[in-house]
């Protein structure tokens, strides 16, 4: 079975798989802009010395994304 979380969960490190967004407004489109569309692999790549924000691997690109921005991306390890 897998386990479904939000992106912000997500250790460095670990690997998983967009289920699905459910953020609204700008932020969604920005996160559609970048890639983050369902099925899509993304790897927590760290995180900054104050936790926030954390670097990820998508599509070949790395990019930062604050904690509150991840908790509407929903993903399956």
């Amino acid at each position: 079975m897998k386990c479904e979380l939000r992106l912000c969960d997500i250790a460095p490190g670990q690997t998983a798989t967009v289920r699905s967004l459910q953020a609204t407004g700008s932020i969604r489109r920005r996160l559609l802009d970048i890639g983050l569309v369902e099925n899509t692999p993304v790897e927590c790549l760290g995180r900054s010395p104050a936790g926030d924000p954390s670097a990820y691997l998508i599509r070949g690109a790395v990019i930062a994304i604050r904690a509150e921005d991840c908790r509407g991306i929903l993903v399956g390890v």
